[in-house]
């Protein structure tokens, strides 16, 4: 039997990520794919190719994210509060960070790390995050939103608190005429103006600010727009390698903490999970 790998998974509300790390804490493996909605079947598939790639080695297995409580039941094994474990990696490698903002599919959340740490999270409506990204970019016709906000020369206010209130907003501006590229940035700079005053909430973010999750680590233009909203200045801003999949990479620290299964004891998990009737391992 080979060494033992520590494998954390962040079950989100669009993608499934997963970091496989070493005893050393180097990451060995990483995956990042979208789930569609079939969270049980993509997280057993992605355990299963977990043990083709890894066939003579045994696991430390921790889940995270705000679609792992019920998947982590059924195949028995840890599940850790998201904040717990994205406190776990920002403190080993970002240690220097004052507030995290991060986006995901259908949430968006501000991490104060003072004295005590203080989440802020959007409730159930998914304004200003992923899945509100893609309707803009489906109201455009576009795959490429961060490519034309590139090109922007005008901000036009558009509301980022409901898809259907923002539609509002944009659809005017496409049947007058406005560059795309400037409707473009103008999404970009409504999720920041959603997150900050949604959020934040009137408490100061400032310090060392990380941006963290799939829509700040793949827009540069979207960062850019939090970036010139804030004042940032280049010594104050943290964007680490592989920000998307940061929350994972502190699921599998923490499953350090946890007895190591064998592959066969991990089939059974995973077949466990498959034939599971649970509902609920689909976030709502």
């Amino acid at each position: 039997m080979n060494e033992t790998l520590h494998v954390g998974l962040d079950v989100g509300s669009t993608t499934v990520k997963i970091i496989v790390m070493d005893k050393n804490k180097n990451t060995l493996y990483k995956n990042y794919q979208r789930h569609f909605s079939d969270t049980k079947n993509t997280v057993c598939k992605v355990l299963e190719d977990l043990l083709i790639k890894y066939p003579l080695n045994s696991f430390t297995l921790a889940l995270t994210g705000s679609g792992a409580m019920s998947a982590s039941k059924f195949l028995g094994v840890e599940f850790i509060q998201e904040v717990v474990s994205c406190k776990r990696v920002v403190e080993k490698y970002i240690p220097e960070t004052d507030v995290v903002i991060e986006l995901g599919g259908e949430d968006a959340k501000i991490i104060y790390f003072d004295q005590s740490i203080e989440q802020r999270m959007n409730g159930t409506c998914a304004g200003g995050t992923g899945a509100f990204l893609d309707q803009m970019a489906s109201l455009l016709h576009t795959a490429g939103l961060n490519e034309l906000a590139k090109g922007y020369k005008t901000i036009y206010p558009i509301a980022s608190r409901c898809g259907v209130f923002a539609k509002t907003d944009v659809q005017p501006l496409i049947n007058e005429g406005a560059a795309k590229e400037d409707i473009a940035a103008s999404i970009f700079q409504a999720v920041v103006n959603q997150t900050i005053s949604g959020l934040a909430c009137g408490r100061p973010i400032r310090g060392n600010v990380a941006f963290l999750g799939g829509p700040l680590n793949y827009l540069s233009e979207l960062r850019k727009r939090f970036i010139e909203t804030l004042h940032l200045t280049p010594e104050h801003i943290i964007v680490p390698e592989d920000a998307h999949l940061l929350v994972a990479k502190g699921a599998a620290i923490d499953s350090l903490e946890t007895s190591a299964i064998t592959t066969e004891e991990l089939e059974q998990k995973i077949n466990n999970l498959r034939i599971s009737k649970d509902n609920t391992t689909q976030p709502i």
